[in-house]
């Protein structure tokens, strides 16, 4: 209201400096271009925080002004609106394994049967997932290997043929060399720092191509773009997990990447609360594959951990900043270190991907 007052009225100094002392007809004209200068600079400072002050009176609750936000602004508010019925700003924990169908009729008219399929709690942390990494939709799971393994089944079959970086966790690693290679598929793993040494590995059967960015543990970096061009000439598709870069860093979906898996233990939650897994999907097609393994195999997150999560996931920011500083500062003072050999961090001028 203040600032509507003070922009609609303002008085006549607010525009034109005092009155200079008499002077000659040609000392006045000279003036009058400077005076016209400051009479225009400052009603356009006026007229700005009107503008604002209006279209700030017209949002309402829940509600944001048209155009694009920071990621800041996003991993505090992204998907979530204040709770209907009671206005809690916070997404309420929904606790229930069932909920109540008004008819046969209208069966999942409201998007809820049973939790393990949807669960309002999880849903809400799906959809900020979706949006923080630009993809069409995401599942969120109880581990980050529940979504590596979910990523695999929906892309794959026996028979099927994955490319994937001989730099990778040693889960996802263990899982395709003990458990998936044995069910019949078959998995080459290559040094993904070159986009030629992944096109040689492509075989006919080649259905997914798994890339890590950075690559768990030695950081090694890979070119998401070209890489996803590669898949999709050979009717592949591309899944990075980008959890040691977070949304914050890097969105591989932008990149062209078809999936991108988060172990939401590490960054999204990152305060040794909860674990949890994502992957987020280009496409609602592929959303619906991830999830269909999902509801089959049961691999879901539970309402708390998704509420925790939706908490922490708001200082992710400040959070990623502030640790790549200090891994930067640690870095630094280890290569200098007489005792230590080498050190892997792409942050140093020594590193052997530094542009």
């Amino acid at each position: 209201q203040a600032i509507l007052a003070r922009a609609s009225k303002p008085s006549l100094e607010t525009f034109f400096p005092p009155a200079p002392p008499p002077a000659t007809c040609a000392a006045m004209l000279s003036l009058a271009p400077r005076v016209l200068r400051r009479a225009l600079a400052t009603r356009a400072t006026a007229v700005a925080p009107l503008r604002l002050a209006r279209a700030a009176a017209a949002t309402k609750s829940g509600t944001w002004m048209e155009g694009k936000l920071g990621v800041g602004t996003d991993l505090v508010h992204a998907a979530i609106s204040p709770e209907p019925v009671t206005g809690a700003i916070l997404t309420p924990i929904v606790l229930s394994t069932t909920f109540v169908q008004d008819s046969v009729e209208e069966y999942m008219n409201k998007g809820f049967s049973y939790s393990r399929t949807n669960n309002p709690t999880v849903s809400t942390l799906e959809k900020k997932l979706a949006l923080l990494e630009h993809g069409a939709g995401a599942c969120a799971f109880g581990t980050g290997m529940a979504a590596t393994t979910s990523a695999i089944f929906a892309t794959m079959k026996t028979g099927d043929h994955c490319v994937i970086t001989e730099c990778s966790y040693g889960g996802t690693n263990r899982s395709c060399r003990e458990f998936f290679t044995p069910l019949g598929m078959e998995f080459t793993f290559c040094d993904f720092r070159d986009v030629e040494t992944v096109k040689k590995a492509m075989k006919p059967n080649t259905k997914l191509i798994f890339s890590e960015m950075p690559a768990n543990p030695l950081l090694t970096l890979c070119d998401i773009e070209a890489i996803s061009k590669l898949a999709q000439e050979n009717g592949a598709y591309h899944v990075v997990d980008a959890t040691f870069a977070t949304p914050v860093i890097c969105r591989p979906i932008e990149h062209g990447a078809d999936m991108v898996i988060q172990s939401l233990t590490k960054y999204y939650e990152g305060h040794n609360m909860m674990t949890g897994g994502a992957v987020i999907s280009r496409t609602p097609e592929l959303a619906a594959k991830v999830k269909w393994i999902q509801n089959v195999h049961g691999n879901i997150m539970n309402p708390f951990a998704a509420f925790i999560i939706l908490q922490t996931s708001k200082t992710m920011g400040l959070r990623v900043k502030q640790q790549s500083a200090n891994a930067m500062a640690i870095a630094t003072f280890l290569e200098s270190h007489p005792k230590v050999t080498k050190v892997y961090y792409p942050g140093l001028a020594s590193f052997p991907q530094k542009a």
